[in-house]
C-alpha cells in the first residue's frame, strides 16, 4: 500500500510541479507527472532517512512537491545543456 500511495501522490504532486514551474518541457505532461512520482519517492526515502517520516510512511504532499521541483529543475537543467 506504500507504493501505490506514494504513486498516487507523485502524480499529482507532479501536475502542481507543472503549474509552478511552467514552460515548454520536452516530455510534456506525461514526463512531468513521472517526474512527480519520482520526486515523491525521493522525498519518502529521504524523509525516512532523515528521520522526518516513519518506515512505512509516504511522504507528504507538500514533501512530494518539493521533490518534484527539484527534480523538474534539475530535468531542465540537464535538457539546456544540449
Amino acid at each position: 500500500m506504500e507504493i501505490i500511495g506514494t504513486l498516487v501522490i507523485g502524480l499529482i504532486a507532479g501536475l502542481v510541479a507543472k503549474l509552478l514551474l511552467p514552460g515548454k518541457d520536452p516530455g510534456g505532461c506525461i514526463i512531468t507527472m513521472l517526474l512527480g512520482v519520482g520526486g515523491a519517492f525521493v522525498a519518502t526515502y529521504l524523509g525516512q532517512f532523515l528521520g522526518i517520516y516513519k518506515p512505512g510512511d509516504t511522504a507528504g504532499f507538500i514533501g512530494a512537491v518539493i521533490g518534484s521541483v527539484i527534480i523538474l529543475l534539475v530535468y531542465r537543467m540537464f535538457l539546456k545543456k544540449e
